[in-house]
């Protein structure tokens, strides 16, 4: 297992008002929106969630760079957990010719709107109990999904990643380094329910089991 960052160019690129974000609206009751995962929270206003999540090429450079970070080959087998509209997976597979993608989110509305050149190969389901076989992928990823679970769900959901994996695996969840950035996680976050600090995170990582590679996004 290592830190490997793949994401921090993209998060901080874009702009917060922490403050605003408490300040100027029921935080409570579009934190209840959010967690329906639905149109609002992909589409609808900024304080519901994205604020409007359309695909405009920024995960592309994340999907060169982690292609070449882990030697995939044309043809692999690649499997992004809580992968929304898809747009990862969609330049995973443009990365990796001939690649066989897969993907597998809580949203039903994401899936329905997702990229039309992946939408075939994703499905609704839950991290907790993945509907594969054992070593089927030779790439598994998960961007920002996995810290909208419950602890006891993380355990299982880690151990399926895991499970379903033959390759290497990377996992990217929300963090805090210091009082600072947990306010501003707390400020920002709609559908966080796992909240650690990077040492906690690599002690949950082992306790189960995970053997590959993470990175965190921080609140700065």
């Amino acid at each position: 297992m290592a830190y490997v960052d793949f994401i921090s160019k993209i998060h901080k690129s874009t702009p917060r008002d922490y403050l605003a974000r408490v300040n100027e609206a029921d935080k409570a009751a579009c934190a209840e929106v959010a967690l329906r995962w639905g149109r609002d929270y992909w589409d609808g206003e900024r304080r519901f969630g994205y604020g409007g999540y359309r695909y405009d090429g920024r995960w592309r450079p994340v999907a060169e760079a982690m292609s070449r970070h882990y030697g995939l080959q044309p043809g692999a087998r690649i499997l992004d957990v809580g992968c929304g509209k898809g747009f990862l997976l969609y330049d995973l597979r443009r990365a990796v010719p001939d690649s066989k993608a897969a993907g597998l989110d809580v949203s039903a509305y994401a899936v329905e709107n997702a990229k039309e050149e992946v939408r075939p190969f994703l499905q609704v389901g839950r991290a907790e109990k993945l509907p594969f076989p054992d070593k089927s992928f030779d790439f598994v990823v998960s961007v920002n999904a996995l810290h909208n679970l419950r602890n006891y769900e993380l355990h299982d959901a880690l151990r399926e990643i895991e499970r379903v994996g033959r390759g290497p695996k990377h996992v990217i969840v929300e963090s805090y380094r210091d009082e600072r950035e947990k306010a501003n996680l707390l400020y920002w976050q709609l559908t966080c329910r796992s909240f650690h600090s990077p040492d906690e995170w690599e002690w949950i990582f082992r306790q189960a089991g995970y053997a590959g590679d993470w990175s965190f996004i921080f609140f700065e």
